[in-house]
């Protein structure tokens, strides 16, 4: 009995026909004009703030995925579903504006830019594109109140850790809350910048991303982007570690500038790589023990309920697919 594959839905190169062209250029203007300032706002903040700059990454990525990855074949507008979404989007905008408040304003351009994309192309291409639209949600800075939330119990974990191996290499520590207390008068601060909240950011947002281009099931992306967290924690407090312990047995000098700060990018490099051997050995999970064989979502089946077709290797779908195949 023979058996033969069926493909899933091909996608299409990401292009608008000449009969939408006309009101597809009215919403990019209607977008622009809409969404000119919060924009303008957030490229700054990109350039200007150091714990927003990972968007100058995330957000042509994003773009550059979406692009990559097409239209699926299957394309339908829905004005139904997609309209109610445009002005909740444009509603959420003016209220925030006039509340002053950035991160609403902000986040309400990657929800006016999903109700487009369903106006045009259905909620399923927004499923298709959900790596696309998750990157740009992360390029958006969090408030300033919530950063400060997080950034003091990070400061504390990161001292404390710093402390215990110092003291378990045997180095005599007195801490007090973020202040790391060496004998000789050396006081390691913990500052904000330290914190390791900026590490936090882009380890999860690497998270996404590879678990994106990486993985196929919905349960290893989760327990990729959960593990970033622990090992942004861990690298921070290693820093710490390694910043007492220059200073305590090489130089007080090895504790800032030039030293200090390439210390840091090391370490970074180092938790960089700690993810991505975390996402090899997912994959390599859902190879042997999922069934996953990288992509082939195929289904056989027999010669004499279809015409034989050729065999055909299809693209991933959007809600369980992986983007490296896109």
């Amino acid at each position: 009995m023979g058996v033969t594959s069926v493909a899933a839905p091909t996608r299409l190169p990401l292009r608008i026909g000449r009969e939408q062209m006309g009101p597809a250029l009215l919403a990019a203007a209607a977008f622009v004009a809409l969404f000119a300032k919060p924009a303008t706002l957030l490229a700054r903040d990109w350039w200007n703030n150091p714990d927003a700059g990972h968007g100058l990454l995330l957000a042509p990525l994003a773009l550059y995925l979406a692009w990559r990855s097409g239209i699926r074949a299957d394309a339908r507008t829905n004005m139904l579903l997609g309209l109610p979404m445009l002005v909740g989007a444009v509603l959420l905008r003016f209220a925030a504006g006039l509340a002053s408040e950035l991160f609403t304003m902000r986040m309400s351009m990657v929800i006016a830019a999903a109700a487009l994309t369903v106006c045009y192309f259905g909620l399923r291409q927004v499923r298709h594109w959900w790596l696309p639209f998750a990157l740009l949600a992360l390029s958006v800075p969090l408030p300033e109140l919530v950063l400060s939330a997080v950034a003091l119990p990070l400061q504390f974990t990161a001292s404390k850790l710093g402390a215990s191996l110092l003291a378990w290499r045997q180095v005599p520590v007195l801490l007090s809350g973020n202040v790391i207390r060496l004998p000789g008068g050396h006081d390691l601060f913990v500052a904000e910048a330290c914190s390791g909240l900026r590490s936090l950011t882009a380890l999860i947002s690497l998270g996404v991303l590879l678990g994106g281009m990486a993985l196929r099931h919905p349960l290893s992306r989760v327990f990729l982007i959960a593990i970033a967290v622990p090992v942004a924690i861990l690298i921070n407090g290693v820093r710490v570690f390694l910043t007492g312990f220059l200073v305590f047995f090489v130089s007080p000098e090895l504790g800032q500038g030039f030293m200090h700060t390439t210390e840091g990018w090391l370490l970074f490099v180092t938790a960089f790589a700690a993810l991505g051997v975390f996402a090899l050995a997912l994959r390599w999970i859902e190879r042997r023990l999922m069934g996953d064989d990288g992509g082939d979502d195929t289904h056989p089946t027999t010669a004499g309920d279809q015409p034989q077709q050729p065999a055909a290797t299809p693209l991933p779908d959007a809600g369980g697919a992986s983007y490296a195949n896109a």
